[in-house]
Parts: structure tokens; sequence; C-alpha cells
């Protein structure tokens, strides 16, 4: 199951390692951005060392939304996958369950792909669009993914 949800946000065909050590450096940084890392895997492809995937949560609006997050050699989100979620049913499932379109037809989670450093704060309102109605939800993920951001620049 793990390696699914690892696999929705990477490049197809890409490989894992073993859960790598979070160090305090890590664990600090996705929580000062409102994330709680739990899981650390490297990334391969083709033989050639391709990023990170980590498991990342945050608060939502009635719950604690559980994601995988990848991100490529230079920092940039490659792919977002809630992976557990207790939001509310019809409208923050939006976001967390059905990856929804925002008004523009982007999948709202697909707006993350590309994010890296320099676009954070990634914020709800500014930079990053919610879907209406799920805004706590929207929030959450933002944190989740700001936090993922954060610990890949404290992985060194």
């Amino acid at each position: 199951k793990t390696r699914v949800a690892m696999s929705a946000v990477v490049p197809e065909g890409s490989e894992f390692t073993d859960a790598l050590e979070l160090t305090d450096d890590v664990v600090a940084a996705a929580k000062a951005q409102g994330g709680t890392i739990t899981e650390l895997y490297g990334v391969t492809n083709g033989g050639a060392e391709a990023g990170y995937v980590m498991k990342i949560s945050a608060s939502g609006s009635q719950s604690t939304i559980s994601m995988m997050v990848g991100l490529d050699t230079e920092g940039a989100v490659t792919g977002v996958s809630v992976v557990k979620s207790g939001e509310t049913s019809g409208i923050g499932t939006k976001v967390t369950v059905d990856n929804a379109p925002l008004p523009s037809g982007v999948p709202v989670l697909d707006q993350f792909i590309g994010k890296t450093a320099a676009d954070q704060p990634l914020k709800v309102g500014g930079n990053v669009d919610a879907i209406s109605g799920a805004t706590v939800s929207s929030k959450g993920v933002t944190n989740g993914v700001n936090g993922a951001i954060a610990a890949f620049a404290a992985i060194g």
C-alpha cells in the first residue's frame, strides 16, 4: 500500500530505497511549516538518484491529513497523494480523495507540482487555490507540502 502511494507521486519507473533515518533537523524543518514527517525514502530512476518521497501529515478541518509528497533532486514537488484523511464527505474529500478540479481546471493536488522553496511560503489565497467550501482541508494539504519542501532543504 505504501509503495503504491509512493509510486503515485514520482515519475513512472521510479524505485525506492528502504526507509531513511529522520534526523532532528528534518523533523524540525517540517514541523516549523505545520507538517509532521513520519517516513522518508530515497528515489532512483534508471539507476540515477531522482529525489525523495516522504510521508507527512498536517491538521485538516476534521482530521489529520496524511499524504505522500514526492520531490525531485532540485526540491521541486513531483506529486502529492493523500493516503489517509477523515475530512468531511463531499466537502473536504474533494481535496483529499477526489483531487477535484479547481476553477482553472487543474486538479487541486496537481497545483503543487513544480513548487519549490522559492515559492514558499505556499499559502491558500496567495499562490495556492482552495476548493470552495474546503478551505481548511486545502490549508492542511498546503501545510504538509510546505513541511515536505522544508524537510527536503534540511536533508542537505
